[in-house]
């Protein structure tokens, strides 16, 4: 199993390095402060890194959420089985 994460690794470093050699044109990125000659190639994967970062971000936050809310149902269906298992002890007075 190790082997195969090395070589998934490896193939993967080594598109990375096709990408990079065929992307290595310098380009001029334009940003509010003013503007940086850049690599294609970084620029592309520093890109790509913020969206995966920012996505990781939003399904964290999404995943608290769903905890938190899980955590509160999980308190109000104690509090109504409680409540059922009260109401089941009370005898019933027929007529």
């Amino acid at each position: 199993m190790r082997s195969l994460s090395y070589l998934v690794l490896l193939i993967i470093m080594l598109l990375g390095l096709t990408f990079a050699s065929l992307n290595s044109g310098i380009v001029s990125f334009n940003y509010y402060l003013g503007t940086k000659e850049i690599v294609l190639s970084l620029l592309l994967v520093c890109v790509f890194g913020a969206g995966i970062f920012f996505g990781l971000l939003v399904a964290v936050l999404l995943w608290i959420k769903a905890k938190r809310d899980n955590m509160r149902l999980k308190s109000r269906l104690k509090v109504i089985e409680k409540e059922v298992e009260n109401l089941r002890s009370i005898p019933i007075k027929g007529d």
